[in-house]
């Protein structure tokens, strides 16, 4: 028996959750696989996600967010700082390696904002689905049934 792991899938997409959920319940797979930088995808309501980045080291001058169609791409690019004979690094434990992260959107899910505190990079998504695409009520119209007198022939 074969088993596929959808687990690259689950952790790159927002707004699928639902279906992903069934999927990822169908077998046991394994969700340990670490990436860089590590990130955090939470649904904080009805129709609102977050994504979550540790970009420890970066600031907002090195990052930047793209969203185009329904792909999200946060690149971060470590600008070279000319280290002098003061400061020598003897152990570099903080990763500044550039990266590049993609996210695929489901339809109708929209970038709101971002924001960077404590090394943590939020960006704030939100599904908006449009009233033409929304499910809608139809009001069922009681009958008019006309009573028909009928003649008795006698």
């Amino acid at each position: 028996m074969r088993n596929f792991d959808l687990s690259p899938l689950y952790r790159s997409t927002v707004g699928f959750d639902r279906v992903l959920g069934m999927l990822d319940s169908l077998g046991n797979f394994d969700t340990t696989a670490q990436s860089y930088p590590p990130y955090n995808i939470e649904r904080t309501g009805e129709n609102a996600y977050r994504v979550t980045m540790a970009v420890a080291g970066f600031g907002e001058e090195d990052l930047s967010i793209e969203a185009k169609q329904n792909t999200l791409t946060v690149k971060g690019e470590k600008k070279e700082q000319a280290d002098g004979d003061e400061n020598k690094v003897l152990y570099r434990g903080i990763a500044a390696r550039s990266f590049e992260r993609r996210f695929q959107l489901a339809d109708h899910v929209e970038v709101r904002g971002a924001g960077l505190e404590n090394g943590l990079l939020h960006i704030e998504l939100v599904r908006e689905i449009p009233e033409a695409m929304k499910p809608r009520t139809i009001a069922i119209n009681g009958s008019s049934k006309k009573q028909v007198e009928a003649k008795v022939a006698a």
